[in-house]
């Protein structure tokens, strides 16, 4: 099954956010860190039909992020969609980033992502 993406960054989404659910692709990426998620209040206000990976890192920045950093912006993700339309990504696309930043920065990136599931399967259990 083929599974198609798209990604913005640095757009007005309530201006647009019905031509971009027509779009009608499976999961739209998006610049998301920097706001602290407050891109998302459009999301909030329009039931988005799909699936959404809002950006937890700024790429355009040498710092790597902690992980509970990352943490806690999809914590104020999932306070606006479901988790069953949550991605864990990167803001962009990391081609300004060296290879050392890079790793260090997935590698928590991906430790956050392993922390929410299981505070999502927990919550979920109990």
């Amino acid at each position: 099954e083929t599974q198609i993406h798209t990604h913005m960054c640095y757009s007005e989404f309530n201006d647009i956010i019905q031509n971009i659910a027509d779009m009608d692709a499976d999961v739209i990426t998006i610049e998301c860190s920097r706001s602290q998620m407050e891109l998302l209040d459009a999301f909030a206000d329009f039931k988005y039909p799909n699936e959404i990976g809002p950006g937890v890192y700024d790429i355009h920045s040498p710092r790597v992020p902690a992980r509970e950093e990352m943490v806690q912006l999809m914590e104020k993700a999932k306070a606006v969609i479901s988790v069953d339309q949550l991605w864990i990504n990167p803001d962009c696309g990391l081609k300004t980033r060296n290879w050392d930043e890079t790793k260090k920065a997935l590698v928590e990136m991906v430790g956050a992502a392993k922390e929410l599931r299981l505070l999502i399967n927990e919550s979920v259990v109990v």
